[in-house]
């Protein structure tokens, strides 16, 4: 059970305009994310096995990164010293300095070194001059009047500082942070273990792939949306296929679901039909926060906990389930697995490409299409917006988020977007 709130019902009297029947949505997912806390469990494993999970130690250097002052550019080190401020210098060149191997002498007064990307810096050197400037004729140097002092120096820990952290737990690390744990020689980093989700579908119509469909039966689509979007997450998954619609089939899924998974994802069964058990089963195995939130589509929505595992039970129909999912369960499990305030989808801006119908009274997520249209960017809807239309996602490359209290959109009024690279 989490640890820091007994019951999840207590967190309704915290939260402002609570309604179970048509919470808001920034007050549902305040509501959610006042119940959650991180589950626990930490693994050590293979750095270049850690993209994606979620860092539970901070990585804090143990070596300046670079080890030593080097060269930035192929070309000659010298001392600042020598330069003359209003002619040419000229230089004997007395070695040369390569990546992974140094000049073993001292730069002395009137003296360089021919020097590459990456090499260390030579001992009395605090200056490296690019060789597209310079003139060589064998050992003599000329160097044209107006370097700098320092130029082309990278400094010893100038990347990374010993002692000082670069990396925080509740990070989920991406391809430059393997790089940058590589650079520090540290072969097994501490992430947080993997979530454990549970899903299934529910439903007497639901019918798999592979079977031909008798009078009424659709096939389930709502589960392999479910299977990708969970995927994207990095969690593990326990795919409980369909569970039809009978309560001890439910209780038996429900119950298995809450004993293996840190989380529980349903699609269908939450609206106000008479087969819809999952609300009743939900009520009577643990405890609910809420059904219904001022939202379109999406509105039949339950969130809730059985035992220890949280529980979202999203509607039936294919574009809900994945609104739903993103306007909420996405973060929230996010959240579960340990990640810190990052986890939000941000909100861009973009002028509406033409009019659009909105109520006063609850979110609506349209789905849209952000496009260029000469050096401006506009977004427009994919047109039919059915909460049945799953082709609509398909076509969509973003979603128009217009906010609770608003209504009609005009023509050129800007929006939000939320866009979908990386995402669906």
């Amino acid at each position: 059970m989490n640890p820091r709130i007994a019951s999840i019902n207590a967190v309704a009297s915290c939260v402002d305009g609570y309604d179970p029947d048509a919470l808001p949505v920034d007050a549902a997912r305040a509501a959610i994310r006042a119940c959650l806390a991180p589950v626990g469990g930490i693994e050590r494993i293979a750095t270049r096995s850690v993209l994606g999970r979620v860092l539970a130690e901070a990585i804090v250097p143990a070596i300046d990164v670079p080890a030593h002052d080097n060269s930035a550019m192929d070309g000659w080190a010298l001392r600042a010293a020598d330069l003359k401020h209003d002619a040419e210098t000229v230089l004997s060149e007395v070695g040369t300095a390569l990546a992974g191997r140094a000049y073993a002498g001292t730069v002395g007064p009137g003296e360089c070194v021919r020097i590459m990307t990456g090499a260390v810096l030579p001992r009395g050197a605090d200056t490296v001059v690019i060789q597209e400037i310079v003139k060589a004729d064998g050992p003599r140097i000329s160097v044209p009047s107006g370097q700098k002092p320092g130029q082309n120096v990278r400094a010893a820990g100038e990347d990374l500082k010993t002692g000082i952290p670069v990396l925080r737990p509740g990070r989920a690390l991406t391809p430059a942070d393997l790089g940058l744990i590589a650079s520090l020689g540290i072969g097994e980093v501490a992430v947080r273990r993997k979530l454990r989700v549970a899903f299934f579908s529910t439903g007497d119509e639901l019918a798999s792939i592979g079977q031909p469909l008798a009078e009424g039966q659709v096939y389930d689509s709502n589960r392999y949306t479910l299977h990708g979007m969970l995927t994207r997450l990095g969690v593990e998954l326990v795919d409980m296929g369909v569970v039809r619609d009978d309560p001890r089939a439910l209780e038996a899924a429900f119950r298995s679901a809450a004993a293996s998974a840190d989380a529980i994802v349903t699609s269908g069964g939450v609206s106000v039909g008479e087969a819809d058990f999952v609300k009743q089963m939900m009520g009577t195995l643990g405890e609910v926060l809420f059904w219904k939130i001022a939202m379109r589509p999406g509105r039949p929505m339950a969130f809730g906990r059985i035992g220890s595992a949280f529980l979202f039970g999203l509607p039936g129909n294919p574009v809900a389930v994945m609104v739903t999912f993103y306007a909420f369960v996405r973060e929230a499990l996010l959240v579960l697995g340990g990640r810190g305030d990052d986890s939000a989808l941000p909100l861009l801006q973009a002028p509406a490409a033409h009019p659009m119908r909105k109520v006063p009274g609850r979110t609506e997520y349209q789905r849209g299409i952000l496009y260029r249209d000469g050096t401006h960017w506009k977004v427009k809807s994919t047109g039919q917006q059915g909460s049945g239309v799953l082709r609509s996602m398909s076509e969509a490359n973003c979603f128009i988020v217009l906010e609770h209290a608003r209504g009609r959109v005009e023509a050129g009024e800007p929006v939000p977007v939320q866009l979908f690279d990386g995402l669906i």
